[in-house]
């Protein structure tokens, strides 16, 4: 760790690697990128790793103003409130998992210093956790993107039931994953780390028939 610094009594430590330490992702080891060049340019599902975010768990009381206005002020995006749902800008992705509960993605080198800012500037009882390292985010987009996530997960997505910017906590090919629909053939899936070379091969295997493209 680069640094650590205290809040009042609370520790803030940055995760991420020293400088002289390369970060890997979960999937560091299927080489994605050389897949990305060397595979199939064109295809009916489009996978792409975006490795190293900066995830924190965050819990907190919709009902106290003070600290919804500070989300706001921190993260420059309101802080969703409904079931379901998701809020986002250029910088920041919130997406709502429970009635005081919310999962913030940002770039990987934003997290310690978010984190800080959270530590220094919200008010009232609440709770900010830095899980980045146990997870790790798959975009899956095409044509049959779907259909893969169809075959995986025992959720309706057609887009009546399924529009953008929700999101589902729910079963997906065994294991478990945070979905959230960017676009209409364009889904986000968060997945734990332990269960990342699973989920490869799984999505592998379901892409198969459509044509997989794995993008940088």
């Amino acid at each position: 760790m680069s640094e650590v610094i205290n809040h009042n009594g609370k520790i803030v430590a940055d995760q991420r690697p020293a400088d002289d330490i390369a970060g890997q992702s979960p999937l560091h080891h299927a080489d994605l990128n050389s897949l990305a060049s060397q595979g199939p340019q064109t295809g009916g599902v489009t996978i792409q790793e975006r490795p190293l975010q900066g995830l924190l768990n965050l819990r907190c009381n919709k009902a106290d103003k003070k600290q919804v206005t500070a989300v706001k002020k921190l993260l420059g995006v309101a802080l969703p409130c409904d079931p379901l749902s998701s809020a986002s800008n250029d910088d920041s992705v919130i997406r709502w998992l429970s009635p005081d509960e919310w999962l913030v993605s940002v770039d990987g080198a934003k997290a310690f210093e978010l984190e800080a800012a959270f530590q220094a500037n919200m008010p009232g009882h609440y709770s900010l956790v830095n899980v980045s390292g146990g997870y790790t985010i798959l975009e899956i987009s095409g044509d049959h993107a779907v259909d893969v996530i169809k075959k995986s997960a025992p959720i309706d997505v057609h887009q009546s039931s399924f529009p953008n910017d929700k999101v589902v906590s729910t079963v997906f090919a065994k294991s478990g994953a945070i979905i959230r629909r960017i676009a209409e053939d364009h889904f986000e899936l968060i997945i734990r780390r332990s269960f990342a070379d699973y989920l490869w091969i799984w999505l592998q295997d379901a892409s198969r028939e459509y044509g997989l493209v794995v993008k940088r």
